[in-house]
């Protein structure tokens, strides 16, 4: 059976091009930093963003968690969502590994951070405070339903944060999603920036990878810190060639995943049972409940439609998050409506 996995978009496979890319890529050692393969893509993700520099990490949550190594020392302090994937999703990194302390700052459905409550979570300089370093946003916003955040919204913090003496993350996971949703440049969104992280293993489809974006001295910085972590991976050009192919060819086609997404909260806002969020999808991530007289919970449901061939990953008890990429089509969107039907009627 041919499987529909709406889990999430990072699981992607490698399209043919990537496969071809990557078995052909040239490669080097990017420990040593002579992989011609890495390089390239480090300076096509800079370039992109209009930063200086670049670097090529395993996975989205390294990125977040260099960028905040870097950016904060022991017993500082970044503010964070209280809905973000750095504070809720990343196994508690910062503390466990950097010894920075979370201040969680409320989101707004919109996904954003209230201008007033980022000022008012600044610290002030006490010896009883921890001393605020950092403010990260993330764009889009995962947990507020994939939600853009817009240019003129991260001018402002940005503004914020610099006119405290404080530096400026963005968890740019699916950033592309943001540009693409908004019809603006990525660079235009990340601008304010002092670092970036975006995901090339989602909607990009690369099989594996994230980029780290910022000055030249930052990037250095970030490198050494990679290597004491772990991250640094050898002829890592082979998956950096997937990179490139993301960044040259998939960007684009997103607004085919967020068409979908909304086709598929459509149809599926005329199953009775389910109630899609307000405004839901933003841009690839559909968000709805069952309602109060659904006659089967999530899990149910979910064990319902794997018998078929469709795979869904439950929030909570009642609630469900579907996300659409490049390799759910428009039969596999009709045919999830289906199964829900089927499963709730």
């Amino acid at each position: 059976m041919e499987f529909i996995d709406l889990r999430s978009d990072t699981v992607t496979q490698p399209t043919p091009e990537m496969r071809a890319a990557m078995a052909s890529a040239q490669v080097g050692d990017d420990v040593f930093e002579d992989d011609p393969t890495v390089n390239r893509l480090q300076e096509m993700a800079a370039a992109m963003l209009g930063k200086e520099a670049a670097l090529f990490v395993a996975s989205g949550t390294m990125g977040n968690l260099l960028a905040l190594l870097t950016h904060c020392q022991r017993g500082d302090e970044t503010i964070v969502g209280d809905q973000s994937h750095i504070y809720l999703n990343e196994a508690g990194g910062m503390s466990a590994l950097g010894g920075i302390h979370p201040h969680p700052v409320r989101n707004q459905a919109d996904g954003t951070l209230a201008l007033e409550d980022i000022r008012a979570a600044i610290q002030m300089e006490d010896v009883h405070h921890t001393i605020t370093r950092l403010v990260c946003i993330e764009n889009t916003q995962n947990i507020c339903g994939g939600v853009p955040l817009t240019v003129d919204y991260t001018r402002q913090v940005g503004e914020l944060a610099h006119a405290n003496g404080l530096s400026l993350h963005v968890d740019g996971a699916r950033l592309f999603n943001a540009a693409v949703a908004q019809n603006v440049s990525a660079q235009e969104l990340v601008a304010p920036a002092d670092s970036v992280m975006f995901c090339l293993s989602k909607g990009l489809a690369a099989p594996v990878g994230s980029m780290l974006v910022g000055t030249a001295k930052f990037i250095k910085r970030a490198r050494h810190l990679r290597k004491m972590v772990g991250g640094g991976m050898r002829q890592v050009g082979v998956l950096a060639a997937a990179g490139i192919v993301s960044l040259e060819s998939m960007i684009e086609r997103l607004d085919e995943d967020h068409a979908r997404a909304k086709r598929l909260a459509e149809g599926l806002s005329q199953v009775k049972g389910i109630v899609i969020d307000k405004g839901s999808p933003h841009t690839n991530m559909v968000y709805f409940d069952l309602a109060q007289d659904a006659p089967l919970n999530a899990e149910q449901i979910m064990n319902k439609l794997k018998e078929r061939g469709i795979l869904v990953g439950p929030e909570s008890y009642t609630r469900f998050r579907l996300v659409t990429h490049c390799w759910i089509d428009d039969a596999g969107v009709e045919r999830t409506v289906q199964a829900f039907a089927d499963a709730l009627r």
